[in-house]
């Protein structure tokens, strides 16, 4: 492995935990998960956006700030593999989303001053899939909260994500299109999506289409 902090990173039913998990499994890693269901505004944000957009961000920032920092502070720089399902900046993709102006203008200030003490990860793989598909896996999942994303909300989102990275030239990014592929019910697939991480890639974006 070339790489000692690896996110994995994508639109909401893009798979990303279930492809961190699979590879924190086979390369003996340790995974850091993003702990939605523990945010007590998650469901209510589904529901009444408006109202819940700012304390939902804010409890997230938080709680990823506490899970980066814990594991930075036991850690020697990541000296061993660790593989991620989110990175830091997706807070402010998010807020940015769903914030009014002046809700933003406030959380980034605290954003700012967080995700500054934070490390970057090595390489950033992200799951491209298509509207269509990621309301289908969505769907699959079955979580009572989400049954009000819209396909409107996630091209929003995905939109942002592709904004967001375009703008990144310090890391490595693979944006991988999986619209055809199934890694979870197909071993060549997984394959695939984890033998990338055994080459060295230029900062910035890398486009891989199977």
């Amino acid at each position: 492995m070339k790489y000692n902090y690896v996110t994995i990173e994508g639109c909401i039913g893009a798979g990303k935990t279930t492809l961190a998990e699979k590879l924190a499994n086979d390369l003996n890693a340790e995974i850091v998960l993003e702990r939605f269901v523990d945010n007590p505004f998650l469901a209510k944000f589904y529901v009444d956006p408006v109202h819940y957009a700012f304390p939902l961000e804010m409890t997230f920032l938080t709680d990823r700030y506490q899970q980066l920092k814990t594991l930075l502070t036991q850690r020697d720089l990541f000296t061993d593999l660790v593989i991620s399902d989110y990175f830091i900046d997706k807070c402010d993709i998010f807020a940015r989303n769903n914030l009014q102006s002046d809700e933003y203008n406030l959380y980034l200030k605290v954003y700012e001053i967080i995700s500054a003490y934070l490390p970057k990860p090595d390489i950033i793989m992200y799951l491209h899939n298509n509207i269509e598909q990621l309301l289908i896996n969505i769907a699959n999942r079955g979580r009572e909260y989400e049954k009000n994303i819209t396909a409107d909300y996630l091209q929003d989102i995905q939109s942002r994500y592709m904004n967001y990275l375009r703008q990144i030239n310090n890391i490595p990014i693979l944006i991988v299109d999986t619209h055809d592929m199934d890694f979870v019910k197909k071993p060549e697939d997984y394959q695939k999506l984890k033998k990338l991480l055994d080459n060295d890639y230029p900062n910035g974006i890398n486009t891989i289409i199977f």
